[in-house]
């Protein structure tokens, strides 16, 4: 398996050109809480699938075809979430089978929309767990190839291509906020941010905070969920190459409450009519709850990862 290397995000930007959109940025001033910043909003919920983990889907299946290691079983997941619905779409692209695993307890309207893309859809058990072992038991019997949310060096380094798009567009950006769950996207843009001189905050829920404690630790451990974004920012330990990302120099974590992630996540919907999940919107929480306070004059994006959200959810909440 590849490490995740600049070299290794150059290589992705390679397999994934003309098979992903290309990222929209846009200005988004003001900035509320951060008066004078010269901020702008990086629409990646407009990928495919409706979320970045497209990117690392397409780049993981297309190393393994360039290698000519991708087996005749396919590839499977345990994920009826983003991930799931990346990598069986990338799979199509591919034309490679996808068997996607998920408790019976699913929403019907994920198995329908995996199902659309061409996988098989096994439901088994009703907790993730449950669906996960049997998907292991399948990788271990058949061969399929098995894919992981965010935990590969492939599937981060392909989330990383989304900051060489940043920063071609804002060639003199200062600052990149992103959103952590399980640290695949931070370690990809963190990664690439590093090479352009590019500061990196990465955005916790204060109780989905994977990676603080990854930090306090010194070592990826598990930690307890509970957080509105737990739906994509519930990872229960971060990822090795998340903790070494967070390591470095030019990297500032911060933690912010779940009642500025869903203030943030209004916003957006109020003055731009952008629907995220409550997971993007944690990124925005960071600026505009003061968790992190730009310079002044400071260049600022901010990264929208993902709008797998149910828009009736923002009537609720307001």
């Amino acid at each position: 398996m590849s490490e995740l290397t600049y070299g290794e995000i150059k290589r992705a930007v390679d397999r994934t050109a003309g098979r992903v959109r290309a990222v929209t940025v846009t200005p988004a001033e003001p900035v509320d809480g951060a008066s004078g910043v010269r901020a702008h909003l990086a629409l990646e919920y407009l990928q495919h699938t409706g979320c970045f983990k497209a990117r690392g889907a397409v780049n993981f299946l297309r190393a393994y075809a360039e290698s000519g290691t991708l087996p005749d079983a396919g590839v499977t997941i345990a994920s009826g979430g983003n991930a799931g619905l990346a990598c069986a779409w990338a799979a199509r692209g591919t034309g490679t089978r996808a068997t996607v695993f998920l408790p019976a307890t699913a929403p019907e309207v994920k198995v329908a929309r995996l199902r659309s893309y061409g996988a098989e859809v096994r439901l088994v058990g009703t907790a993730y767990a449950e669906a996960l072992a049997a998907c292991e038991e399948f990788a271990a019997t058949t061969g399929a190839l098995a894919s992981h949310a965010y935990d590969n060096p492939l599937i981060a380094a392909g989330a990383g291509t989304l900051m060489e798009e940043i920063h071609e567009r804002l060639p003199d950006l200062d600052t990149v906020v992103v959103a952590v769950g399980g640290g695949g996207l931070f370690a990809g843009v963190a990664t690439a941010a590093r090479q352009h001189g590019v500061r990196v905050v990465a955005v916790e829920p204060e109780n989905s905070r994977a990676l603080h404690a990854a930090v306090e630790a010194g070592a990826v451990v598990d930690v307890a969920v509970a957080s509105v974004a737990a739906d994509s920012l519930g990872a229960r330990r971060a990822s090795a190459a998340a903790l070494d990302a967070a390591r470095r120099d030019g990297v500032r974590a911060v933690l912010v409450p779940d009642e500025e992630i869903v203030r943030a996540r209004r916003l957006l919907w109020d003055d731009r009519r952008i629907a995220v999940e409550h997971g993007a919107a944690t990124a925005l929480a960071a600026l505009n709850g003061g968790a992190y306070r730009p310079a002044p004059d400071e260049k600022v994006c901010v990264v929208l990862c993902g709008a797998n959200t149910d828009p009736g959810t923002l009537a609720e909440e307001g």
